[in-house]
């Protein structure tokens, strides 16, 4: 019989780099990454199963109805989620899991899977997110105060995480979590000593 695998939560502000530093981590480390629902439409090039699950709005309320996600909200019209039961399959087969989500989602998911590992990646100053978040270029400036306004939010939240990992550069950032990844996996409680 083999051991059931760990659940770890990886969140933090918008702008962190949360998706470079798992890039970095899953470079070095097998994990299995959940895949999220969405209602929102495919956009070119996304495959269903691989990038979202794409449901209907009535599909994902009845998914929601029966407790079928770890976590979900609703942002911009559309629905996204955490499917529970590929996140419970891979585990059962002694797989670890990692969800890259945001605060509010591992916040929903400590409430249903308190065993869950919670790292909070920090940006190393508040004017260094606001910097990243700007220099990304990518949004309007009335959408970069909504996420700073929510990044302030979320960083009165970090102490409320098993883990922070302050990311002042991506290889060190990432050389932590796949520190904590190892340090989870000898924790006495999951350890059996024959």
């Amino acid at each position: 019989m083999h051991e059931r695998g760990i659940l770890f939560v990886l969140t933090g502000p918008s702008g962190v780099g949360k998706g470079t530093v798992l890039k970095e981590v899953r470079g070095q480390r097998e994990l299995y990454l959940s895949i999220s629902a969405t209602t929102r439409q495919p956009r070119p090039g996304e495959q269903d199963g691989v990038h979202y699950f794409f449901l209907t709005r009535e599909q994902f309320e009845k998914k929601v109805a029966e407790n079928g996600f770890l976590e979900h909200a609703e942002f911009s019209g559309n629905c996204y989620g955490t499917p529970a039961a590929p996140v419970d399959a891979q585990l059962d087969a002694g797989h670890d899991v990692l969800l890259e989500i945001e605060v509010q989602g591992a916040m929903q998911v400590h409430q249903k899977r308190p065993d869950a590992v919670r790292i909070f990646i920090a940006p190393p100053s508040f004017d260094e997110l606001e910097r990243r978040l700007v220099g990304r270029g990518t949004e309007q400036p009335e959408v970069v105060r909504r996420r700073l306004e929510t990044a302030r939010h979320e960083l009165t939240m970090a102490e409320q995480f098993d883990y922070i990992v302050v990311n002042n550069t991506v290889e060190q950032a990432a050389a932590d979590v796949l520190a904590i990844l190892r340090a989870e996996k000898c924790r006495a409680a999951r350890v059996q000593v024959k």
